[in-house]
């Protein structure tokens, strides 16, 4: 079993910048894909971006050019750049591990809140 924690969630301004944390423990494979996704009030979680452990990412059009996924190999942890944050970017975001074969672990998300 893979555990998750998410960290670096904040209230920032419009325009402003955040870095998401989500640093992995346990059972980690050698194959699988992390990723971030949010969840603001009322609506359903949507997919933010992905990164494969072989390196391919892939971003939503809402975030691309403005967010990066990245990761530190050695801390088992993957990030998420967040530039130019807009007010829509308001969210609880989450993130998680597919290991392609098997249950998916996911986080308990960290709030993000963009408002003047």
């Amino acid at each position: 079993q893979v555990q998750l924690a998410e960290s670096g969630g904040d209230l920032v301004q419009p325009g402003g910048s955040l870095r998401l944390s989500c640093a992995a423990s346990g059972a980690i494979p050698s194959i699988y894909i992390m990723g971030w996704y949010r969840q603001a009030p009322g609506k359903q979680r949507e997919l933010v971006a992905t990164r494969h452990s072989r390196g391919i990412t892939n971003y939503a059009d809402y975030v691309k050019g403005r967010f990066t996924i990245s990761r530190d190999n050695a801390k088992n942890t993957v990030y998420l750049q967040m530039n130019n944050l807009k007010p829509e970017d308001t969210a609880v975001y989450y993130c998680n591990l597919d290991p392609v074969f098997g249950p998916v672990s996911w986080g308990q998300g960290t709030q993000v809140t963009v408002s003047s």
